[in-house]
């Protein structure tokens, strides 16, 4: 659970201190978990909710691209995929390099990124959690998996 608060806040201090009162959140609400799930997924959506609420509350504004006309056409979604040279299934990456390249990424790519790809939430619940349009969200997934790799080859050299 430090972790997913650590993909998401990316700093140590606040990590723990989300974590922390998310599990005096889960222990005041334990009467309301169902079983509906395990209590580890039960668990982790309230992890998972208290670091999004606390990066609300650092004033992070993520912009709806779909209200600004920035770019025109080049920032295509679809354009993204065909230009991308970097193979995902070719690339094999060490975990502690990916974890300093993501410590890099402006904060509304590395939380987009991280709700995709760690937490397994589709594009459509992540702008409901993030009040954004799900393109936004696909955008900015794709920015960022971008800006990643970028990242990641310049560590290389």
């Amino acid at each position: 659970m430090f972790n997913v608060c650590m993909r998401i806040l990316n700093h140590g201090g606040e990590a723990e201190d989300v974590l922390q009162d998310s599990f005096i959140d889960a222990f005041a609400k334990i009467g309301d978990f169902r079983q509906q799930a395990t209590f580890g997924v039960w668990l982790k959506q309230i992890v998972v909710n208290k670091a999004i609420n606390h990066l609300r509350s650092r004033k992070v504004e993520l912009i709806n691209i779909d209200e600004y006309n920035i770019g025109g056409d080049e920032y295509d979604i679809a354009d993204y995929a065909e230009a991308d040279p970097y193979h995902e299934d070719n690339t094999r990456l060490e975990v502690e390099r990916i974890r300093r390249a993501m410590e890099q990424l402006p904060e509304g790519f590395r939380v987009v990124l991280s709700l995709y790809l760690f937490e397994g939430y589709d594009h459509e619940e992540i702008g409901n959690i993030l009040n954004i349009s799900e393109t936004t969200s696909r955008t900015q997934y794709m920015r960022a998996k971008k800006r990643l790799l970028e990242i990641i080859n310049r560590q290389m050299f």
